[in-house]
């Protein structure tokens, strides 16, 4: 960790189009170099266009960093923030270069990312590196946040989100309902390399607990995967499941898409309108709690990650049985995988 003193916070997320005329160029950028069927990127862009082109993810990181500013003047912090994505504009080059113009040296990465994966964290940590080689000697260093799957901040907001969408599917006592926490899917030889699946249940559990649920009332489950048939993606995918609950007589069913921070194109189009639309067809009631977004505690965890870096008498919060998450990530942490020819990550991760 360098010993010079941070001066600057950089929000670190994917990016996505933010009007029709953007998705093609957008899509062509995030597939560049991978082997895709044509048909399946006009297949992804079909789901942008349904949502008039937009995606939401864009939008959402400046909520959050607005948020935080002020969560950050309020508690003595004068860090200015910035903001690069891996694949659209604002660009990570790009933003590199103005931090640059800014005179900033030493800045502190957020990623948009509560779990460790590897394009939730080490691809990100490439991009980053990519970006100073584009600007050059002068870039400035960037130093990332922990992963926070398991902080209080990150338990109590998720906990707050399903507890109201709980109340909201209006459970009678004795009924039968379920609970999936849903995350993006990826290929099993990527899952090997990390710890995502090991903290997703870790973030689950916690949230049952925080709620005094029953331990065996939740699932996780998957959605958005994007490889072939023939490559082993982590399982169940979230349509199959409540197919599953139907045929077990469940009709009530709460869907908790923890894997993501925010309502962007994937929750809405995976959860809100695939998943929406198969509950109606098998007659099943299904309420999706809300991402943490700008929840006041998600934004002052990020104000904690912050503080633990800077103030060396910082508490390093933690939940759970896995404590607090590495800062520097090891040189073998959150391999690729090497996914097959012709599999990509999903270009609907904005």
């Amino acid at each position: 960790m360098p010993e010079v003193p941070f001066d600057a916070i950089l929000v670190v997320s994917f990016g996505g189009p933010e009007g029709p005329d953007q998705v093609m160029p957008f899509l062509q950028n995030v597939l560049r170099g991978k082997n895709v069927p044509e048909a399946r990127m006009l297949e992804v862009a079909g789901h942008y266009q349904h949502f008039g082109g937009v995606s939401p993810i864009n939008a959402q990181n400046r909520e959050l960093i607005a948020a935080l500013e002020g969560e950050l003047r309020q508690n003595g912090l004068d860090l200015p923030i910035y903001f690069g994505n891996r694949n659209w504009d604002p660009l990570l080059p790009d933003t590199l270069r103005q931090m640059q113009h800014d005179g900033i040296k030493n800045a502190l990465g957020f990623f948009t990312s509560a779990f460790s994966s590897y394009s939730g964290c080490r691809q990100y940590r490439e991009n980053i590196l990519q970006a100073q080689q584009t600007v050059g000697a002068e870039a400035p260093q960037v130093s990332k946040l922990r992963m926070f799957f398991n902080h209080p901040g990150y338990i109590e907001s998720v906990t707050d989100r399903v507890t109201n969408a709980l109340r909201d599917l209006q459970v009678s006592p004795g009924e039968k309902f379920r609970l999936a926490f849903t995350a993006h899917s990826i290929p099993s030889a990527m899952a090997v390399n990390c710890r995502y699946e090991a903290q997703l249940r870790e973030s689950c559990r916690l949230v049952v607990d925080a709620m005094n649920l029953p331990a065996d009332c939740w699932d996780l489950v998957y959605q958005s995967r994007s490889g072939p048939a023939s490559q082993p993606w982590l399982e169940p995918d979230i349509l199959d499941h409540l197919k599953s609950l139907n045929e077990q007589g469940i009709k009530k069913a709460l869907i908790s898409p923890i894997g993501f921070i925010s309502d962007h194109l994937e929750v809405l189009y995976d959860l809100d309108t695939e998943a929406a639309a198969l509950s109606q067809e098998l007659d099943m009631s299904m309420v999706r709690a809300g991402t943490v977004g700008t929840h006041p505690r998600f934004i002052r965890m990020i104000r904690e990650l912050i503080e633990e870096r800077i103030r060396p008498d910082s508490p390093r919060l933690a939940l759970g049985s896995l404590g607090a998450s590495h800062d520097v990530c090891p040189v073998d942490c959150c391999l690729s995988g090497r996914p097959a020819a012709g599999t990509s990550q999903n270009p609907r991760s904005s």
